[in-house]
């Protein structure tokens, strides 16, 4: 099947989700759950399978899927740094261009702070965010009209919102294409399902009968790994709050015991939340068909950044770790992607807003620090060029190392289709009762062809001396190339002070 030219410049419809990993989805590959509706969108267009956020918190990615640039450029770096929303975004790029635009859901980025509403959403002509990280039941919505509670699911109140919002805008012959982000909380914690989704996943549910599959790195005991690694507060097994379980642990389990009977409830609400997504991924598809538009928009559905799984024992994400950069992205429109694509060069969330720009027609601000992959989905020869093309990598940098929930040392990195290399300087790490310590740097480097588990750390393995040392220099050069900076400790690349 050979993809009709447009004819009219595409509608847009974003979904974001929060914290859902793609190996929990079907097109991914997920053995726990099944998600038809976003499966669909792939099926009907494109697959990206090497996708990665650049700084795997909830804030910071959007940031950087919203500016197209770095942490360190839209100053969104942790969770408790704001964004300044009068800076240049997609949106506000689809807007002078004539699009009619609108976000719904969760921003997450300072909304409704006390510093002011500065850091509120702009550039949309329409907008509705939760409050903060927003309530999975009855939530609260933020808009220029001021504070009010919807009753009802926060994932269904935002789907049921988006739609509104397009259908006050006429029907599909009016001129203006447009815009809608559609930016869920779940699956994030603390993983409330909905009444219709509640139980599915569960022994004798729906979709249950047989416990969850474990991953095999379930019971990882970190030992390959550094120690910024081994400190993390992120195991399922200890770290799982009562209201993460919702319910007490039964009673003379051994902690083998526990710590499966643990992960079995985190995965249960977990995917269930996931449910409800999908159910609404199909509702806006549909709707979209119904209304004679799904040909000419552009469907995204994607996640702000991977997450743990049970995977090496670990809930959340931060680390500079497969399971928790990598994005899922799935995007349809049939008008110029044909169907069943799959795209398997390095690309990251900064790359996402030059990409929707170019597919709308619409110059990228030279501000924008991502190249767009619009090429990759719609031009076969470009393609299969990359596809060809020598070894490329990204780079990584984590930048709350005073978070006191997690526990997980800052660090930055550089990644290749074939290598991790992470550097964790820990500078100023604020662990309990040691908010003043400092631990040493650390490296690690993984052979991801070798180990695609990352579970040998073979930094400073001889065989591995010189694939680290071309990468440190990659990394230097890297950080040199998107204007961050080093930290004090890092030593220059042997490969770069050999030259000076």
């Amino acid at each position: 099947m050979t993809a009709e030219p447009p004819t009219r410049r595409p509608n847009i419809v974003f979904l974001l989700s929060d914290d859902h990993a793609a190996h929990a989805i079907g097109t991914y590959g997920s053995v726990v759950n099944r998600t038809p509706h976003i499966d669909a969108v792939a099926a009907a267009g494109a697959r990206l399978d090497n996708l990665f956020a650049t700084n795997s918190l909830c804030a910071p990615s959007r940031a950087s899927i919203l500016t197209g640039t770095y942490s360190h450029v839209n100053g969104v770096t942790t969770l408790d740094t704001f964004i300044d929303a009068s800076q240049p975004t997609f949106v506000t790029a689809l807007r002078e261009a004539g699009y009619r635009t609108a976000f719904v859901g969760k921003w997450h980025m300072g909304e409704g702070s006390s510093e002011g509403v500065g850091h509120d959403p702009q550039g949309f002509d329409h907008w509705e965010a939760l409050i903060d990280q927003g309530e999975y039941h009855d939530p609260r919505f933020r808009s220029p009209d001021g504070v009010r509670v919807e009753p009802g699911y926060a994932t269904e109140l935002i789907t049921d919102l988006a739609i509104r919002w397009v259908e006050s805008q006429g029907g599909s012959g009016s001129d203006a294409p447009w815009c809608v982000l559609v930016w869920h909380k779940a699956p994030h914690r603390p993983w409330e399902p909905d009444a219709a989704h509640a139980g599915l996943y569960a022994e004798g549910g729906p979709l249950g009968g047989t416990p969850i599959p474990v991953p095999p790195t379930f019971t990882d005991d970190l030992a390959g790994r550094s120690d910024t690694a081994r400190r993390a507060a992120m195991r399922v097994a200890d770290h799982l709050t009562a209201e993460d379980l919702k319910q007490p642990v039964p009673e003379g389990l051994s902690a083998q015991e526990e710590a499966l009977w643990k992960y079995q409830r985190y995965m249960e609400d977990y995917l269930a939340c996931v449910a409800s997504v999908d159910d609404n991924v199909g509702r806006l598809t549909g709707w979209l068909r119904d209304r004679g538009e799904l040909d000419d928009t552009i469907v995204v559905y994607a996640s702000d950044q991977g997450f743990f799984l049970g995977d090496h024992g670990w809930f959340d994400k931060r680390f500079m770790y497969e399971e928790s950069i990598r994005m899922p992205f799935v995007l349809s429109y049939p008008r110029a992607v044909e169907p069943g694509r799959a795209l398997d060069r390095i690309v990251t969330n900064v790359d996402i807003a030059p990409t929707l720009l170019e597919a709308a027609g619409v110059p990228v601000p030279a501000r924008m620090q991502g190249r767009s992959f619009w090429a990759d989905l719609t031009d076969p020869v470009v393609s299969q060029a990359d596809r060809d093309r020598d070894d490329e990598g990204f780079y990584y940098r984590y930048w709350m190392h005073d978070d006191r929930s997690h526990q997980v040392g800052a660090h930055y990195g550089y990644r290749t289709h074939r290598h991790t290399l992470i550097y964790f300087y820990n500078d100023g790490l604020g662990l309990p009762g040691c908010s003043d310590r400092r631990f040493d740097p650390e490296w690690e480097l993984y052979d991801l062809e070798a180990d695609p588990d990352e579970l040998h750390n073979v930094a400073d393995d001889p065989a591995h001396a010189q694939v680290r040392a071309e990468l440190e220099a990659r990394l230097w050069l890297a950080q040199a190339e998107l204007g961050d900076e080093p930290h004090p400790d890092q030593p220059v690349p042997r490969l770069l002070s050999d030259r000076r």
